[in-house]
């Protein structure tokens, strides 16, 4: 069985201390765009952009997206003219940087080792900084894509969502196609990697720093110790508690935000021959599948989580939505305007789920094909249809990279 991996990179794989790194970093990059503002209001500005992204909650915005809003128009800066600087910083002050960094040897084991098993890896670093800075600090850690054949590595030019929020790890999963089988995350920060991880429903390894105690009141790891002590704890622990857990209000929240954002993705590489195109015959294509989850949402889920709330124990009868692709004719509409349409229903189900209270979530109901349920049921089932659906994407578009 195919087990995933997910590595935090600064101070997991790579000695780095955020503490030093950070300043360091923001000094050397307002003194080289001084020319274009003070270094200290640059880095105040950056600083509160970088707050937004860790706020964002919208999945049609990337980071990048969140990041340039907040940065470049309060410093009266355009973008396009000071590309150039900055991929000049980039490629010749950021490399100086390593010097703060430490190489740890076991990581390079570590990550050989699982590849060598078949197993998948993935980097979760969080997704605050581009590519450029994701990659050398990869190669910093001798962990350089061109060697490693790693299935993921997030930036802000790809996601929509930054840790600690789970909806970063729904989208991760979502970029991978939900993987069956064990999925672990690994990670030394309790905040960003374990708790959120778990909020997601996903296994995790607390990789402790020395002199740290478990917090109180937080979602427990279900292993920790040194790097090194990770392969032996995988291989004594139960696989099957290793297996993702998607029942948890948090876990179905993030994982619905996590669909329009992996849909926003795809959107900017998509032809409308590529939205339209079906796989085989009877298969249905990108724009079908998206204009079904919008359908879907607008005029199922949401009346009957809505009925389930206001009503005592109600009935909800079965619907055959799959008629709708054809009856519909959703092969025939604009993709972008089609997603445009899906965000805005799909935030409007995750704002009534957001609203709801412990006991809301667990207001009973009779539905026509699964028999006595409840809310939470429900929405389990909504998030369990999303994954499906994220899955025949893949499928229906194997040489697509979304991410």
């Amino acid at each position: 069985m195919t087990q995933t991996f997910l590595f935090d990179l600064d101070d997991t794989l790579l000695g780095n201390n955020m503490d030093l790194f950070l300043p360091a970093y923001l000094q050397a990059l307002g003194a080289h765009m001084a020319s274009y503002s003070d270094p200290r209001r640059l880095v105040k500005t950056l600083l509160a952009a970088s707050a937004q992204m860790l706020a964002n909650l919208r999945p049609d915005r990337t980071l990048e997206e969140v990041f340039d809003a907040g940065f470049y128009p309060p410093l009266g800066i355009e973008k396009e003219r000071v590309r150039s600087l900055l991929d000049t910083f980039y490629k010749e002050e950021f490399p100086k940087l390593r010097s703060l960094t430490q190489f740890r040897p076991e990581a390079v084991e570590l990550v050989k080792t699982t590849l060598v098993r078949g197993d998948r890896v993935a980097i979760a670093t969080n997704s605050l900084f581009p590519s450029t800075a994701v990659l050398q600090r990869l190669s910093w850690a001798g962990l350089s894509p061109e060697e490693f054949p790693l299935a993921l590595i997030p930036s802000f030019h790809t996601f929509h969502f930054a840790k600690p929020n789970p909806a970063y790890f729904a989208e991760l999963m979502a970029k991978l196609a939900w993987p069956e089988g064990p999925v672990v995350m690994v990670g030394d920060s309790y905040n960003d990697d374990i708790t959120s991880a778990r909020q997601a429903g996903l296994a995790t390894f607390w990789v402790r720093p020395d002199g740290f105690s478990l917090p109180e009141n937080q979602p427990l790891p279900n292993g920790q110790g040194a790097l090194a002590e990770f392969l032996p704890w995988l291989e004594a622990a139960d696989p099957d508690t290793l297996l993702p857990d998607f029942t948890s209000p948090s876990a179905i929240i993030a994982t619905l935000r996590s669909t329009p954002s992996l849909l926003h993705s795809l959107s900017a590489g998509l032809t409308p021959e590529a939205w339209a195109c079906r796989p085989t015959a009877g298969e249905w294509s990108v724009i079908e599948i998206l204009c079904h989850l919008t359908d879907t949402d607008s005029e199922v889920n949401l009346p009957r989580l809505r009925k389930v709330l206001q009503d005592t124990n109600p009935f909800v009868p079965g619907m055959d939505t799959d008629a709708w692709a054809d009856a519909r004719q959703y092969n025939l509409r604009d993709g972008l305007q089609s997603l445009h349409s899906f965000v805005s229903a799909r935030l409007e189900l995750i704002a009534f789920l957001e609203s709801l209270s412990p006991d809301d979530w667990q207001r009973q109901a009779r539905h026509a094909v699964f028999g006595p349920t409840c809310l939470h049921e429900m929405a389990i089932f909504a998030a369990g249809h999303d994954r499906l659906h994220v899955r025949q994407i893949h499928q229906t578009l194997p040489n697509h990279d979304p991410i």
